[in-house]
């Protein structure tokens, strides 16, 4: 695509971290960039240097979050359930309806400028799509869009068959997004049964392992992902190597603010 401008992308595997403390996260980088575009256009000059972009991979504890134009009802338990479950229940501000995360989920959020990139919307939802549907025919599992949904598909072609392995939901200012996808690798899919996945009542969702009847490793599963998303974005991944080793958890307060430039 000769339209994407080339540019890098910084990698951080944050382990096994809260919903909420992600979100934190990428809002803290997300008011800065945003601080420095305004002053940028306020003395009518280009962002310079331009805003440091990152690339977030990350597993949750059980969680169901529920996008900005999502519906209640499709939360199935109520607070009781919720607890003896062990799962939290989070409003966020991202597009689409409800979903669940949970260990063994590669969630990914892209922490991009587009307008450094290109300024296009739905280009970037279809090559998020496009990295996870490389990614998974690295295993022969073959990944689809399915015309009028999000996400990556599997059996689009058999209606009663088709089913979701990979969830998508962004939000974007001034063309800096947030949020990302959440790509099932040995999820414990009964989670789901709390909820009307992303609203959807008429399919199902799968994972990798179910797939493959056996469990890729989560390294394996990023690395692949990350080769993906640099020849789709057109992108140099930086700190890939160090990035995705041996996956660890992260204590709260070692979290630092994320670079804007």
């Amino acid at each position: 695509m000769t339209d994407v401008k080339p540019t890098s992308v910084l990698v951080h595997w944050l382990g096994r971290m809260s919903y909420q403390t992600a979100w934190d996260l990428q809002e803290d980088w997300l008011s800065r960039a945003t601080q420095r575009k305004q002053v940028a256009r306020l003395n009518t000059q280009s962002v310079n240097p331009p805003i440091v972009q990152h690339l977030l991979l990350v597993e949750h504890p059980p969680v169901f979050t529920l996008g900005k134009s999502g519906k209640e009802d499709h939360l199935l338990l109520d607070e009781a359930q919720r607890a003896e479950a062990g799962v939290e229940w989070v409003r966020t501000n991202r597009g689409g309806d409800i979903t669940y995360h949970g260990p063994g989920q590669l969630v990914v959020y892209p922490l991009l400028d587009l307008e450094a990139i290109r300024p296009d919307i739905h280009w970037y939802m279809r090559s998020l799509e496009e990295a996870v549907i490389r990614t998974l025919a690295h295993w022969n599992i073959q990944g689809e869009r399915y015309p009028g949904y999000t996400g990556v598909w599997l059996d689009v072609s058999q209606p009663h068959r088709a089913r979701k392995i990979c969830a998508m939901g962004v939000r974007t200012s001034r063309w800096l997004t947030l949020h990302g996808l959440a790509l099932n690798v040995n999820t414990d899919l009964s989670y789901f049964s709390g909820i009307v996945p992303c609203g959807i009542r008429s399919h199902g969702v799968c994972s990798m392992q179910g797939e493959l009847q056996h469990t890729p490793s989560m390294t394996e599963v990023a690395q692949v992902f990350l080769s993906a998303f640099a020849s789709v974005f057109e992108c140099q991944t930086l700190g890939l190597d160090g990035a995705v080793q041996s996956f660890p958890d992260l204590p709260t307060d070692s979290i630092r603010p994320l670079a804007v430039g």
